[in-house]
């Protein structure tokens, strides 16, 4: 048995179990990869894959059962690597984050900065996609952090970890008439006007859609959008009104834009930070956590890691 061998059948799994770009990914060939399978399956005295003449189609049983097996191995083997840069070279390395661009553009930057400058030999990559594209780069190994609001608390695999609240806002152009209105913003006042936001799953949009539908009112949403700049943007050229995360509006940035609170209309948010159950943390990573959430100590998230999975927790 050999780790190329579990890395075959991990990454079978993962490409949807087309060999062809197994072998792509893992730089090798097709007939190579379809031999180590063999081989470890040879090994143990069972399929791990059914098959549909050369075609792999799905894992059988015992398959099902050998898989998480074959990913904490490789997690483990990574973890030794990782423990050992950890202390041969402490403050050099890679750190890949994953979050979306809500997060990436307007809660990380301050964070990357300061961490920049505390650990200017680890090289950052910042990978930016949905809540659930997030969740499944930290699960394939792509990501060592994930930041996002919606999905990362929806998978065992993951440990989960609450930073901060935060709520909608509701943004038009200088002048508009909501800005001269009586009383506190409503629904109603939102829906007889053309609605500009997120896309469904991302920046708390299904607490958008729960008031909405809580009220019996279903607005007039025209255009949605996966990040609040381009929101902003047909705001500003008066396609409508934009229901954007709170966080997203900066006065001195958005000079021909103002911002109406609308925490009282919808929900709370809560943006979690993640990291996969079982992985070796080195250092550095322990530090980029807290920096962006000054709660999660070290020693909070490994108790945290400690956890039951699909248990809430909380600082």
């Amino acid at each position: 048995m050999n780790f190329q061998q579990l890395r075959s059948v991990r990454e079978t799994v993962r490409q949807g179990f087309n060999l062809t770009s197994v072998a792509q990914t893992l730089h090798t060939s097709q007939p190579g990869v379809s031999r180590q399978i063999r081989e470890l399956e040879d090994e143990l005295g069972v399929d791990i894959f059914v098959r549909a003449g050369k075609r792999l189609t799905g894992l059988t049983a015992p398959g099902e059962a050998v898989l998480p097996i074959v990913e904490r191995m490789l997690t483990e083997a990574q973890n030794l690597t990782r423990v050992g840069d950890d202390y041969a070279e402490r403050d050099t390395g890679r750190l890949s984050i994953a979050a979306t661009h809500s997060q990436a553009r307007y809660a990380l930057p301050q964070v990357v900065r300061d961490f920049r400058q505390l650990y200017p030999r680890v090289t950052l990559n910042l990978h930016q996609g949905s809540p659930r594209q997030v969740a499944q780069m930290l699960l394939d190994g792509e990501a060592d952090v994930g930041v996002a609001t919606e999905a990362l608390a929806q998978y065992d695999q993951l440990v989960a970890l609450p930073c901060y609240r935060w709520t909608h806002s509701v943004v038009v152009p200088a002048g508009h008439a909501l800005l001269d209105g009586p009383g506190p913003l409503t629904l109603q006042q939102i829906a007889a006007e053309p609605v500009i936001t997120y896309d469904v799953g991302y920046t708390g949009r299904t607490h958008i859609d729960e008031a909405f539908a809580r009220a019996g009112i279903r607005p007039d949403v025209v255009l949605t959008a996966m990040d609040a700049d381009v929101i902003k943007t047909y705001v500003e050229l008066g396609l409508g009104i934009g229901i954007v995360a709170s966080i997203a509006f900066d006065p001195d940035r958005d000079r021909n834009l103002r911002a109406i609170d609308a925490r009282h209309l919808f929900a709370t948010n809560l943006t979690r930070l993640a990291v996969r159950r079982g992985t070796y943390l080195r250092a550095y990573v322990y530090d980029f956590i807290q920096a962006f959430a000054s709660p999660l100590t070290r020693e909070v998230v490994e108790k945290a890691q400690a956890e039951v999975p699909g248990a809430d927790f909380e600082i």
